[in-house]
Parts: C-alpha cells; sequence; structure tokens
C-alpha cells in the first residue's frame, strides 16, 4: 500500500510538473496548431483564400520579447497590485522641450505640405495643424523607427496574449489588408501593441479609414505621407469632426463657481458658462461664432490645474487615444504650430502621487454614497472629479475636484 500511494504521488508530482515545463519549442508547435486548425477556418469564413493564408504566416515568428504574454503550459502572469501603481501628477505629460520640438517641425512641415493640407481640410473638415499635430505624436512626423512585422506581433499575441480576443480580431483584420494589396507584408510595421505606420492605426481602423490621397491606388501609411495625413483627418471626420470649430480654450474659473460640473454629459452655450464669468486666460474674448455652440468643462487636475471650456472636437481626438492629456497634448502642439502658441498658462500643481489603490478605496465611498464616478479603477476621471467636488461643497469643504491625502480619512 504503501509503495502503491508512493507511485501515486511520484505519478502526480510528474504531471504536475509537466503542466508547467512547457518549453518555447512546445509552443512553437502548439501555435502551428493553432493557427491551422483554430484560426484558418475563422479567416476562411471571412473571405479570406488558402493562398493569402499560407503567404501570409510562411515567415511568421512567435515574438517572446512582446509584453503581457501568457503563454500555454507556462506560470499565469502575476497581476499587478492597485497599490503598486501610482498615476502620475498630469504636468509630467507635457514636456516642454518635447512640444517646442514638435512644434518647430511641425510648422516647417506645415509649409512644406501646405497644398495637401488645404485639400485634405477642403475634403474632411478638419484643420491642417490637428492633423499634423497628430502625426507628430504618434510616430514624430513619420520619422520614428517602426521596428516589428506586425504580423508577428498580432499572431503572437492573438496566441498568447493576456487579451487575445482583440488581437484575434486584428490579425484577421490584416490578412484582409494584406489581401487588398495595399501593402507588402515586409512592409507592414508596427508597434509592439499593434498599431501600424506612420497614423499609428489598428489593422481594423486600416480597414475603416485609411484611404488613397496620393491617387496610386493604394493606401500606404508607411511611405506616403499625403495617405498618412488624409487618413488621420478622414478618421477625425468619421468620428464626428465639426468643421468651423476649435478644439477648446483655457480659461480662468472664477471662485465662486464650481469644479464639479465638467464632462460631455454637462454640456452648455459657451455664452453661459462666458455669463458664470469664465473667461479666456488669454484674455480674448471667445470667439463670436463659438458663443452660442456648446461647450463643456474640463479640469484634468481639478483646481489645481490648467482649466478649460472644450468643444465637441475635444472628445472626437479623445477617439484617437481615450485621455484627456492626450487631446490636450494635441490641442496644444495644433495651436502652436497654427499660431505660436506656448504652454499652458495655469501651473500643474503636485498631484498624482496617491496609489491607485487609495484613489479606489475614495471611488467605492463614493458610490457607497449615491454618487456616479464611472469606473471604479483608482484613476481619477472626470466623473469621479466631480463627483469629489460635490462631496467636497456638501460637507463644507472648498471643493478641489481632486483625490487628495488630506481626504482619504474624511471620505469614509
Amino acid at each position: 500500500m504503501l509503495k502503491l500511494l508512493s507511485a501515486l504521488i511520484l505519478s502526480l508530482t510528474s504531471f504536475a510538473g509537466l503542466s508547467f515545463a512547457a518549453s518555447k519549442a512546445d509552443v512553437e508547435g502548439q501555435f502551428r496548431q493553432w493557427l491551422q486548425n483554430d484560426l484558418w477556418p475563422e479567416a476562411q469564413k471571412s473571405g479570406i483564400s488558402a493562398t493569402s493564408f499560407k503567404a501570409a504566416f510562411a515567415d511568421v515568428t512567435l515574438n517572446w520579447d512582446l509584453p503581457d504574454l501568457a503563454p500555454p503550459g507556462f506560470p499565469k502572469p502575476k497581476e499587478r497590485k492597485q497599490s503598486q501603481a501610482e498615476f502620475s501628477s498630469p504636468g509630467s505629460y507635457f514636456s516642454e522641450k518635447r512640444l517646442q520640438g514638435l512644434a518647430a517641425t511641425g510648422r516647417s512641415l506645415a509649409s512644406a505640405h501646405a497644398s495637401t493640407l488645404k485639400r485634405i481640410e477642403r475634403t474632411y473638415g478638419v484643420p491642417g495643424p490637428i492633423v499634423l499635430a497628430i502625426w507628430g505624436r504618434e510616430s514624430g512626423f513619420g520619422r520614428a523607427k517602426i521596428p516589428h512585422p506586425i504580423m508577428d506581433v498580432l499572431a503572437t499575441k492573438a496566441f498568447m496574449s493576456t487579451r487575445p480576443e482583440l488581437f484575434r480580431r486584428e490579425l484577421i483584420a490584416a490578412l484582409h489588408i494584406l489581401e487588398s494589396g495595399d501593402v507588402r507584408e515586409t512592409q507592414m510595421r508596427g508597434s509592439w501593441a499593434g498599431a501600424m505606420g506612420q497614423p499609428q492605426f489598428l489593422p481594423s481602423s486600416f480597414l475603416k479609414y485609411a484611404v488613397d490621397f496620393d491617387g496610386d491606388g493604394r493606401r500606404d501609411i508607411w511611405n506616403s505621407v499625403p495617405d498618412s495625413l488624409a487618413s488621420i483627418a478622414n478618421y477625425l471626420s468619421k468620428k464626428g469632426w465639426q468643421g468651423g470649430r476649435d478644439w477648446g480654450f483655457e480659461v480662468l474659473i472664477p471662485a465662486g463657481v464650481s469644479c464639479a460640473q465638467e464632462g460631455p454629459d454637462l454640456a452648455r452655450p459657451i455664452a453661459d458658462w462666458a455669463g458664470m464669468g469664465i473667461g479666456r486666460i488669454s484674455g480674448k474674448a471667445f470667439p463670436s461664432a463659438e458663443r452660442a455652440a456648446a461647450g463643456m468643462m474640463l479640469v484634468p487636475a481639478g483646481t489645481h490645474g490648467p482649466q478649460f471650456i472644450v468643444t465637441p472636437n475635444f472628445y472626437v481626438i479623445k477617439e484617437y487615444n481615450n485621455s484627456d492629456l492626450y487631446a490636450l497634448f494635441i490641442g496644444n502642439l495644433a495651436d502652436r504650430i497654427a499660431s505660436g502658441a506656448g504652454a499652458f498658462r495655469g501651473e500643474w500643481g503636485a498631484v498624482g502621487n496617491m496609489l491607485r489603490s487609495d484613489v479606489l478605496a475614495m471611488q467605492k465611498a463614493l458610490v457607497s454614497k449615491g454618487y456616479d464616478v464611472g469606473k471604479v479603477d483608482g484613476l481619477p476621471g472626470y466623473k469621479t472629479r466631480r463627483s469629489l467636488g460635490d462631496w467636497q461643497a456638501k460637507n463644507g469643504l472648498s471643493a478641489t475636484c481632486f483625490p487628495a491625502a488630506s481626504l482619504k480619512a474624511q471620505l469614509r
């Protein structure tokens, strides 16, 4: 009996060891089986030919250096605890040296590509400086190295990443791009996250928004400047860009006006904001054409940083990258390119040093009190900021609309 028990334990131990002892060669073999038995039927159903599928994966290899991988047979990656990650101060996002450099290059390229940019604005209604700002931010005006063969990236992540379904969809989209003949696979390069070419489009975005603007019969966002710029403009246009409108204005919000009024769902005519005493920090009046149109308050650092009235176009920019700071970066860079504007005048305070777990606890406390904080994720989005401001005001505190360590004990 003892010998039988010992043998059983040895057998179980060996099986357990095998289950977590897969080699890279084992995984490579599983990958090839997955391509043929799992991915191919889906690709075929979507309209990809067998010849195209075979050619697309002939030289594809798994890239083991990519982040966020979960290879089969390997221990699962450890989840990062909320308490280990702090969100940074918004001010760190706006490197003045970088913005000045991008603006100088952008102004030069605005002149060099003036006729193309004018034609783009006539076609899509998006101003050249906005298009140039996104081009500069995404790929350094096409000069940044785009290192990875995109099929390697997408295949690796579709097979063994922590978000395989997302990349599986993008991999199928990439197959359709190759079959269209717009680009050869050797030229189809992108980032480690699967974003391609000078505009940094995912393959699904390429299929929806990329355009042939130079008339050569191909949508080429890797080598063609006109195609790259027009594709960015087409993307923004299809997402709802309102021609003739600005992206937004830096403002001063008077002390008697609550900062807890921000967000796209609390839009009102810009004239109404002006009627509350909110004015542009430059001292200029809001453009007359903007006064009757909708505007939204934006205070990304609460009362600890620059304050804005933004237009719906601000949220269109966010469709490119869902971040308030990204959209502000693009707007500020576009203003620098267009008119030589400088940095935001409001100073970013020393915020952003709290642990995400602390912000998460504050969000949960606000939710328990009936407030809508949006996503409970430890990051202070506009719903968290304005809910915090409302709570501060109702409890006799000066509304700052931003989480701070001094509020942790009070908000329980």
